[in-house]
């Protein structure tokens, strides 16, 4: 890495961590300190541990004469990383009331301030580059979790209120939904090439593929609706097992951010706040348990991974506006900065897969278990994470994020 690639990173740096800011920027500070739920962290969390990682990935290694910020630091913004030491319980992070926004966003200026003059010192550090790259990467993984996590915070508000208001969205019905046929056979699957990816997209691997077709474009929100009109929610025979316990056990009966008025009409929470349903939207915040039992349902099933990759190949990147679109033409469309879209493939690793060395190991390999592979990218998704081999995952019960439904068969 020569001086003009050291300053190119050094204004990449900037330009992230400047996003991370601006998007807690229509938030109060009590917005900021808020958790609404175990699995969601308040964005001053977010802010902090984003600044941590670099803070104990990057300074603590390359730095000369190396001191924290602040020692407690260390403790509170872990995250997972247990080669690192111990950190505060993930479902206590809201307590947090100290250290105060401000003390955060110096947090985040003194450490920003000190990789800029790393970087400068450092120009031709190639591992100091891929550390810092792998930070920012990082980083635009928690903006977009900082909207996942602001939606289903303010959800909660009995006020309803937005996060922001509401762009004017394309208008008409969805095009009618097709089947592509795709010949399958022997495909390469996983990262290939330049460019960035993370170790769960590796090894490049070759995968025998049966012929397929996939929908031409994501399920509505109008064709969910018939499927709860016919009573999907009350029929055992279309779900797995697992679903239907979380049906009874959770009463489930619709989408996670929908509510029905007294006059029987469906509204959907969204971070632009409560809006009537829109029925040719993709529906959204569905878990794999209920995109299986629509599935099943609509006489289809869900892709596998290596389907949706084959697929996605030279598929474009449309992008939503904090809120999934309807579909704009046919042929393959939606594949990307829509939704993430649920795949039948368990999150394991790849053929010769290897979790790197020491605590940064930890980052995707330990939660190859109890997990499913989504696939594409979502509306609040950052740019340059979308691509076809870009495997998210989460366990099949998880409705708070931006995930949708594509059809296979």
């Amino acid at each position: 890495m020569g001086r003009s690639e050291a300053v190119s990173l050094g204004d990449t740096f900037d330009r992230v961590r400047r996003r991370t800011l601006m998007l807690a920027e229509p938030l109060s500070d009590e917005d900021c300190g808020a958790q609404s739920m175990a699995d969601a962290s308040p964005v001053k969390w977010h802010l902090a541990h984003t600044t941590w990682f670099f803070e104990t990935f990057v300074l603590e290694r390359f730095e000369d004469n190396f001191a924290p910020f602040h020692e407690a630091f260390r403790f509170l913004f872990n995250s997972y990383y247990n080669g690192v030491g111990a950190r505060h319980p993930r479902a206590q992070r809201g307590l947090l009331t100290r250290p105060p926004m401000p003390q955060v966003r110096a947090y985040r200026s003194a450490v920003d301030a000190r990789i800029i003059a790393l970087l400068a010192a450092r120009p031709g550090d190639a591992e100091l580059a891929c550390l810092v790259n792998l930070g920012l990467q990082h980083e635009q993984q928690h903006q977009e979790l900082i909207l996942t996590d602001v939606l289903h915070l303010l959800a909660q508000n009995p006020m309803r209120p937005a996060y922001t208001e509401a762009a004017p969205g394309a208008a008409g019905p969805a095009p009618a939904l097709d089947w592509l046929e795709f010949d399958g056979g022997v495909a390469d699957i996983g990262h290939g090439g330049a460019g960035f990816c993370f170790d769960n997209e590796l090894p490049r691997h070759r995968q025998l593929v049966a012929p397929f077709a996939l929908a031409s474009r994501l399920v509505t929100n109008g064709e969910f609706c018939a499927f709860i009109d016919a009573g999907g929610y009350a029929n055992p025979s279309l779900w797995l097992a697992e679903g239907w316990d979380a049906v009874c056990e959770r009463d489930l009966a619709h989408p996670f951010y929908w509510q029905c008025d007294g006059a029987g009409r469906w509204h959907e929470f969204t971070l632009h706040g409560l809006q009537p349903l829109d029925l040719a939207r993709p529906v959204s915040h569905v878990s794999l348990y209920e995109a299986d039992a629509y599935a099943h349902w609509a006489g289809a099933r869900l892709p596998t991974e290596a389907e949706w990759e084959l697929a996605a190949a030279g598929a474009a990147v449309e992008h939503g506006r904090l809120q999934p679109e309807r579909a704009a033409h046919g042929g393959l469309s939606q594949m990307f900065g829509q939704l993430w879209q649920w795949t039948s493939s368990s999150y394991s690793p790849y053929p010769g897969y290897a979790c790197a060395p020491g605590a940064l190991g930890e980052y995707n390999g330990k939660f190859m278990l109890n997990q499913y592979v989504l696939r594409g990218s979502s509306c609040v998704t950052p740019a340059g994470h979308a691509r076809a081999s870009y495997r998210n995952f989460f366990p099949a019960g998880a409705q708070w994020q931006f995930t949708g439904i594509r059809l296979a068969r």
